[in-house]
């Protein structure tokens, strides 16, 4: 049999009597009937109850019967079929089009065919940010959603803002992960220079942008509320004319602020044509509709779930359904109070998956959207028996929303969920450490952003039960990286870019963490954090307080046997941190307490199991003595050299050693070396591009160009210049930015460009005045008074 041409005239067949084609589960059940599979197996493929399988074949063999005149029955199907579709002569596409419009209606969206058009029509007069606002529950999200896909937008790019005020997500966070993961472009270490960035994306490109659930960001006023005031200038550049883009926010608040251009839609209820068209959908007679649709004031959330209850729980009568529960007690008629109620009755009638809807509910759904099977499923801790089943409950009953196999809650079944839980203080604690177990064993290895944020997402459920040494441990457990390298987490994100949220997460523990070794390890990590972004005397204070905990904790530390690993730890960590300090110093010029710094590195490491931080040291070392212009007999500039161009040691040959490589190709530039100079900058640059090591490429870069200067290649020089500017920008490393802008202004000066180069110097000096650094303020300053 042609089961195609099948399909297309029984979905004829429905089309005529119904004025609708075949329904999801209508399709389901001939297709496999046609296949010989009984009620029992349909409804496993499909997801549903066999008593509701069973209902909506007899439901379609009764109309089917009434159009042939003949008894239509689940045994006789194919062979009346079969003597049906000799006389069916199909039209064009008619095989097809049925079949393909079942499977692309959206039965859930509803009676919205004339707001669509209706948003259309603001957007056709130029409006860049429209708030869809309207009651919890209405289909604001839905509505938004279903109107970006109709734009046929290149890109929609969403922010799902958290139910409660404490787990808002930072705007600075989002545009960070919309350029990074979204538009494929690298963020700013400032807020200022991500939005830059993010508006010139925007112009180039058709994009929309999705703000869901934005109220509780809103103060009673409708104005954003103090901590995320910065959302402001993410909707100024989003209304702005220029961009191709198009922002739907939904929020059940009016937004009330007065420098934002925008405009609001108010959605209301569906109106009870569109409810009766849902649940007739669902095989559900909709007669005793009208009251309960003036109820709930035509809500869709409220139609969704009163359409599952009746169908699971009631096999499809809607009448005894309301004749149950039209007195039930409602403090209010809206959202909260139905889901109440469906979470009473759940508890009732499958009170195992009641306790896993709860428990689901400490999910934040922000980073991570989407829980996949395992992480639903570590939540069945003390259910053993058919665990899949009680997930299938859930599903049923549209308590539980599933695709692409990733589940999640609606918002406001997930608050609900978390505020049950939280009475039991039991369950709410397991919970937590259940899913922050899963989320860190299900990361091995992290060479991507989703792999980071993954990892990271753990911290977030030991802070909701104040585990902060939980916490902590999250930022510090080690993996494998794209580098080859053994780090922790903290250390992995910060070179892959994900700067603000791990800045937000040790700030806010580090204070509280009692474990001397844990807080010297994140204060080692918030030191180059900090220096990183440009906030070098913060990132002293950092290093100081680790060295100043590792010299005690050592004294504390009998040299036994039992405290080796240990006394071997602290010490790495106030080597680190001492290196470290000599590194920020030197980018401050403040060359003196550099080299004291990086000495007592030396003198701590040489030749012990920390060897290696000894020879970074000695190269910073060098550094420093030639800007100084002084003896270099002894430095380990010549074996390094020869050990990473000349033997190609892995050792050093290696992308984790490129920090490193740069500045030796510094060394060699300051004494006018420039062809080991060149030769290292370039394989530096070839280990930085392979590990999208942005700073590193710039910096080298930049000395390419300082290499042309002394060859006077300067259009050759500027071009070097004028790339490391470009990735130094789009980072925001300030201190490297300004050293690079200087550098590119002497060169300007060599090549008798006076006033760019006079521009140039200008953008240094202001960079080191924020920073501060006034030694390398005053070391352009004189730059800037010299003639050549």
């Amino acid at each position: 049999m042609d089961v195609e041409a099948a399909l297309a005239l029984v979905d004829g067949e429905v089309y005529r009597q119904t004025d609708r084609h075949f329904t999801d589960l209508q399709q389901v059940v001939v297709t496999n009937v046609l296949q010989g599979r009984k009620y029992l197996e349909i409804a496993e493929a499909y997801g549903c109850t066999e008593g509701h399988a069973k209902d909506t074949g007899f439901l379609l063999w009764k109309l089917l019967s009434e159009a042939w005149g003949k008894k239509v029955t689940k045994s006789n199907l194919r062979s009346l079929l079969t003597g049906q579709l000799k006389s069916f002569v199909p039209l064009p596409n008619q095989l097809t089009a049925p079949i393909e419009a079942a499977k692309t209606s959206q039965v859930s969206f509803v009676g919205r065919q004339q707001a669509i058009a209706n948003l259309a029509g603001l957007v056709a007069q130029g409006h860049k940010v429209i708030v869809l606002q309207g009651e919890g529950g209405v289909g604001k999200t839905t509505l938004a959603q279903q109107f970006l896909r109709s734009q046929n937008f290149e890109l929609v790019l969403e922010v799902l803002m958290a139910k409660e005020t404490t787990n808002i997500v930072a705007v600075a966070s989002v545009v960070e992960e919309w350029l990074q993961r979204d538009l494929n472009e690298d963020s700013g270490k400032e807020f200022g220079v991500t939005l830059s960035r993010l508006k010139r994306c925007l112009e180039q490109r058709r994009v929309g942008v999705l703000i869901d659930n934005l109220e509780p960001a809103l103060d009673s006023h409708g104005k954003f509320i103090a901590e995320h005031r910065d959302y402001i200038e993410l909707l100024r550049i989003l209304g702005d004319r220029q961009l191709q883009s198009t922002t739907i926010i939904t929020s059940r608040d009016r937004l009330c602020e007065a420098d934002l251009t925008l405009e609001h839609y108010r959605l209301a209820g569906l109106d009870l044509t569109a409810w009766e068209q849902y649940f007739s959908a669902y095989q559900i007679e909709p007669a005793t509709l009208a009251p309960i649709h003036q109820t709930y004031g035509g809500n869709a959330k409220a139609m969704g779930l009163l359409c599952g209850i009746v169908r699971e729980d009631y096999a499809g009568n809607l009448a005894q359904y309301w004749q149950e529960n039209q007195h039930y007690p409602l403090v209010e008629t809206d959202l909260k109070n139905l889901v109440a109620s469906q979470f009473d009755r759940l508890q009732q009638l499958d009170p195992q998956a009641y306790k896993l809807l709860c428990r689901l509910g400490c999910y934040r759904y922000q980073d991570l959207s989407t829980v996949s099977s395992t992480g639903i499923l570590c939540l069945l801790w003390d259910i053993n028996a058919r665990p899949r089943r009680v997930i299938k409950s859930l599903r049923n009953r549209s308590l539980l929303e599933f695709a692409d196999g990733e589940y999640w809650l609606h918002p406001i079944i997930r608050t609900e969920a978390k505020l049950r839980l939280e009475f039991l203080t039991e369950d709410w604690q397991q919970a937590q450490r259940k899913i922050a177990h899963f989320l860190t064993t299900s990361v091995t290895r992290i060479d991507n952003i989703q792999a980071g944020l993954t990892a990271l997402e753990a911290y977030y459920h030991y802070i909701a039960i104040a585990d902060y040494r939980g916490a902590a441990k999250v930022i510090l457990q080690s993996r494998e990286n794209q580098w080859g390298q053994y780090l922790t987490l903290g250390t992995t994100l910060l070179r892959l870019g994900i700067i603000e949220p791990l800045l937000v997460a040790i700030e806010q523990i580090v204070a509280r963490i009692d474990h001397p070794r844990h807080r010297s390890e994140l204060n080692n990590i918030l030191g180059d954090l900090y220096w990183t972004t440009g906030k070098v005397p913060r990132a002293i204070t950092c290093q100081e307080q680790t060295i100043g905990t590792s010299r005690h904790s050592q004294q504390l530390l009998r040299p036994t046997p039992e405290n080796r690993h240990d006394l071997y730890y602290w010490r790495m960590l106030e080597v680190d941190s001492l290196l470290s300090l000599g590194l920020y110093n030197i980018n401050l010029w403040e060359l003196d307490t550099a080299t004291e710094l990086l000495q007592q590195a030396i003198d701590l490491a040489h030749n012990t199991k920390h060897h290696a931080w000894s020879e970074k040291a000695s190269l910073s070392l060098a550094l420093i003595n030639s800007y100084r212009d002084r003896d270099m007999a002894n430095s380990p500039v010549a074996r390094l050299y020869r050990l990473i161009i000349e033997l190609e040691d892995p050792a050093y040959n290696t992308g984790r050693f490129a920090y490193f490589m740069q500045l030796l190709g510094q060394v060699y530039c300051n004494q006018r070396q420039l062809e080991p100079a060149q030769k290292i900058w370039h394989r530096a640059i070839t280990f930085a591009r392979s590990s999208h090591y942005t700073q590193i490429e710039a910096k080298s870069l930049s000395g390419l160009g300082q290499l042309e200067r002394f060859a006077g290649n300067y259009r050759q020089a500027d071009l070097y210049h004028h790339q490391a500017i470009a990735l130094l920008e789009k980072i925001a490393a300030k201190c490297d930015l300004a050293e690079a802008y200087f550098q590119w202004g002497i060169t300007l000066q060599h090549s008798r460009q006076t006033a760019q180069s006079k521009d140039c110097m200008t953008q240094a000096v202001a960079l080191y005045q924020q920073i501060p650094a006034p030694k390398q303020v005053a070391r352009i300053t004189v730059a800037l008074d010299s003639k050549l």
